[in-house]
């Protein structure tokens, strides 16, 4: 389905006209479609129907609590990165027993937290990492149920600050140190290796990349339990692209159909971390125009909307297409979309063909739920946008636009 489509002029999401959403909330304002986020997480689910696995949502793509509570009510376990966000699932009734924690930089007390709330597996990333597990399970007297997030050495041929499975990348342990910190991990009184987890970047769009880290990991997986390790989980972890522009990323009968021909050997449970791939087109952010501002050499097109409420343009040179909300004719023109932050790098859209934007008229930033609203800050003392959820022909805020007096909230003058 297109969970964002015109309907005549107006540009709707699902039965409602997104700008009588802007008129009700204000802009900038992110609006989520339920009926895609639905229609994507099965057709995940399906895609992996005949294997046993586990999908993990990963809730840094977007942590909005009404969405997790969507996932949650689809069956979703979720891949975390964060003491916080093990605190949003747990707020939003998901099941710490049906969530992996990531990340590089645990510390001790968000690893006994996760402990202590039952988390289903940790992915280790260093061998030091590996030791602070060990004393935190110890000292509560359990063992810490762990997989080591080995590094392939794979180039996932995506944009270089998303690219993880690399030599250069800080993620996961060298793919040849691994055996070894398996047979260190065996003789701890706090841990116990039951997987092991490969993720190699973010919007991947191609199925080779995957295939290679997939089947070296899978015979390192063999590997191990021939040596003894009880190992129950493959971690295959996420990172399936969308179509921002003219991106073609496999489908997920297609994504499915080549991660299972690389772990057959296995006969692991996979868990599986889509983010990107579940929420990305199913998210659009509003903005309203503010000034035209044609130069020399170019024609600036200032909105409400800047760098810190979608800061993908800026920090990844990302596409995101941009739609009318209320289609019109005319003369397309080429100009700049920027924000009103004070940066050079606020354009949110460089060398766009529009029909001329006229003062207060509203647009939608397309494939905006991923990265977008997790990523927003107040830079330049500017309140977060609002978020908005649409189901059918209803909908509602499900987080409010930030408050002015919400910036300093916890400061001393």
């Amino acid at each position: 389905m297109t969970a964002f489509a015109y309907r005549k002029s107006s540009l709707h999401a699902e039965g409602v006209p997104l700008s009588a959403i802007a008129d009700a909330v204000g802009t900038p304002t992110y609006v989520y479609s339920a009926a895609a986020l639905t229609e994507r997480f099965r057709e995940v689910t399906e895609a992996f129907a005949g294997h046993p696995h586990l999908i993990c949502y990963s809730v840094k793509a977007n942590s909005n609590l009404a969405i997790l509570k969507l996932f949650t009510a689809l069956g979703s376990g979720f891949d975390i990165v964060s003491g916080g966000e093990l605190a949003r699932v747990k707020q939003a009734g998901g099941d710490a027993g049906k969530t992996v924690f990531a990340g590089v930089g645990k510390t001790p007390d968000e690893m006994a937290q996760a402990l202590s709330s039952g988390i289903r597996l940790f992915n280790v990333e260093s061998a030091e990492e590996l030791e602070a597990l060990d004393a935190v399970g110890r000292r509560a007297g359990r063992r810490a149920p762990f997989a080591l997030r080995v590094n392939p050495d794979v180039d996932a041929r995506t944009h270089r600050y998303i690219a993880t499975g690399l030599k250069t990348s800080k993620f996961g342990v060298p793919f040849e140190e691994a055996v070894a910190l398996y047979a260190k991990a065996k003789k701890m009184k706090g841990v116990q290796a039951l997987g092991l987890d490969c993720h190699i970047g973010s919007q991947l769009t191609r199925t080779a990349p995957m295939r290679a880290a997939l089947t070296k990991v899978a015979d390192l997986y063999v590997t191990l339990k021939a040596k003894g390790h009880a190992l129950e989980y493959l971690d295959v972890g996420g990172g399936l692209g969308i179509t921002y522009s003219d991106e073609t990323p496999p489908s997920p009968q297609e994504y499915a159909r080549t991660v299972l021909a690389a772990v057959k050997p296995t006969g692991a449970t996979l868990l599986l971390e889509p983010g990107r791939s579940l929420v990305g087109n199913a998210g659009v952010l509003l903005t309203r125009v503010l000034y035209r501002k044609p130069t020399e050499t170019r024609t600036f097109v200032v909105v409400d909307a800047g760098m810190n409420d979608l800061i993908r343009p800026a920090l990844y040179e990302a596409h995101h297409a941009l739609q009318p909300l209320v289609k019109r004719r005319g003369k397309d023109v080429q100009v700049d979309v920027v924000g009103p932050v004070c940066e050079s790098t606020d354009v949110l859209a460089k060398g766009r063909s529009l029909v001329l934007p006229r003062q207060g008229e509203l647009f939608a930033f397309m494939s905006a739920g991923a990265y977008g609203m997790s990523m927003a800050s107040t830079y330049n003392s500017r309140p977060r946008p609002a978020e908005v959820l649409v189901d059918g022909e209803a909908w509602r805020v499900v987080r409010e636009r930030e408050r002015v007096e919400d910036l300093w909230r916890g400061e001393r003058a």
